[in-house]
C-alpha cells in the first residue's frame, strides 16, 4: 500500500506537467477572449498609428474581439512604455517602433523598466527616415553634405532630438571627422520647419514628417537609412548607397507583449499578422503612402533586428564616450 502510494504522488508532477503542456497550446488558440488594447508611443497621425489603425480593424474581424487604440505620447516612449509594462496582461500589447527605446539605457538614469519587460511579438513594418537638408543649401548628395562641413567646419547644424537616431547620427559624423553642431529640439515638425528655412541644415527624421516640406520645395530628401529604397520614392538612395552603411538603420516597428505571453501565442498573433500583410493589397498601399515598409515578421525576426540595431548604438555609444547608465 505504502509502495503504491509512494508510486501515486510520484506521478503526479509529470501529470501536472503534461497538463500545462496541454493548456499552453489551447490557450493560445482561445486567445483573444476579451478585448484587447495596443498602447502607442507616438500620437495620433503618426506612421506607427496609422499603421495599427490599420491593422486593427483587420484583426478585430479575425480576432472576433474589439481592439482599442490607446496613443500614451511623451517622455520620449517612457509613458506609454510604463502603461504596458504596467498592465502586465496579455491582452495590454505595445505597437511602438524600436527607436522608442533602444536609445533608453544611454539617455535614462534608473528607467523604470527593463528590456526584457518588452517581449517581441511580430515586426510590422519599417519606418522610412530620411536625411534631408534646406533646398537652397548647395548640395545635391549626402557627400556633398559631408564635403561642405568639412569646408567649413563648425558652421553647419543639425537638428535633433533625443533618441536612438542622434545617437546613431552623433556617433557617425565623430567617427569621419566632421564637425557639424546640433542643435536640440523637443518637436519634430518645429525642426522640420526650421530645417526649411535653412536655420538648421540637416535633418534626420520619418520621412512622413518631411514630406510636407519636400512637397512644398522647401527642403530636399538625400538619402534614406532603411536598407532597402522605398516605394514611395524609388529614386532616393539608401545611405549605403550613398557611401555612407554606418547610418543604415530601419525605423522597425512592430508589437510587444509582457513577458508571461507564451511563445506558442507570440508566434500566433505574428503569423495573424503576417497573413493581413501579404494578402490585403490595401493595407499594403497604405502603409507604402504613409512612408513605411511593409515587413512582416514573427518573434525570433523581430529579437533579431531589435539586437542588430542595438550593436548598432553600442557602436556609436563607443565612439561618443557614452556609457549605459
Amino acid at each position: 500500500m505504502i509502495g503504491a502510494r509512494r508510486l501515486s504522488c510520484a506521478f503526479i508532477p509529470v501529470a501536472l506537467l503534461a497538463v500545462l503542456f496541454e493548456a499552453a497550446p489551447a490557450s493560445a488558440q482561445s486567445w483573444p477572449t476579451r478585448a484587447v488594447k495596443f498602447i502607442l508611443t507616438l500620437g495620433p497621425g503618426s506612421g506607427a498609428d496609422i499603421g495599427a489603425r490599420l491593422l486593427a480593424d483587420r484583426l478585430t474581424k479575425k480576432w472576433n474581439q474589439p481592439i482599442v487604440i490607446e496613443n500614451r505620447p511623451g517622455g520620449d516612449g517612457t509613458v506609454a512604455i510604463n502603461a504596458f509594462v504596467g498592465a502586465q496582461d496579455d491582452h495590454v500589447l505595445l505597437f511602438a517602433p524600436s527607436s522608442s527605446f533602444i536609445g533608453h539605457p544611454y539617455q535614462h538614469d534608473n528607467l523604470p523598466y527593463k528590456p526584457s519587460d518588452l517581449a517581441p511579438i511580430a515586426r510590422v513594418s519599417n519606418t522610412v527616415i530620411g536625411i534631408s537638408v534646406p533646398v537652397d543649401l548647395p548640395v545635391k548628395t549626402l557627400r556633398n553634405v559631408v564635403e561642405l562641413a568639412r569646408a567649413k567646419p563648425g558652421q553647419l547644424n543639425w537638428a535633433g532630438l533625443t533618441g536612438a537616431l542622434d545617437i546613431m547620427f552623433e556617433g557617425w559624423l565623430k567617427s569621419i571627422g566632421v564637425d557639424i553642431k546640433k542643435v536640440p529640439y523637443r518637436n519634430p515638425v518645429e525642426a522640420v520647419n526650421d530645417l526649411a528655412t535653412g536655420r538648421v541644415q540637416v535633418y534626420e527624421s520619418a520621412y512622413a514628417i518631411a514630406r510636407p516640406q519636400i512637397q512644398a520645395g522647401k527642403i530636399k530628401l538625400l538619402a534614406i537609412t532603411n536598407t532597402v529604397r522605398a516605394s514611395a520614392i524609388p529614386d532616393t538612395p539608401t545611405v549605403a548607397e550613398a557611401g555612407y552603411p554606418a547610418l543604415t538603420m530601419d525605423g522597425l516597428v512592430g508589437l510587444f507583449g509582457p513577458p508571461i505571453m507564451p511563445m506558442g501565442l507570440r508566434e500566433r498573433i505574428a503569423t495573424d499578422i503576417k497573413a493581413v500583410l501579404d494578402t490585403d493589397a490595401i493595407i499594403k498601399d497604405r502603409l507604402i503612402m504613409t512612408a513605411q515598409i511593409p515587413n512582416p515578421g514573427g518573434p525570433a525576426e523581430f529579437a533579431s533586428s531589435i539586437d542588430e540595431q542595438r550593436a548598432v548604438l553600442a557602436k556609436a555609444a563607443k565612439v561618443l564616450g557614452i556609457a549605459t547608465k
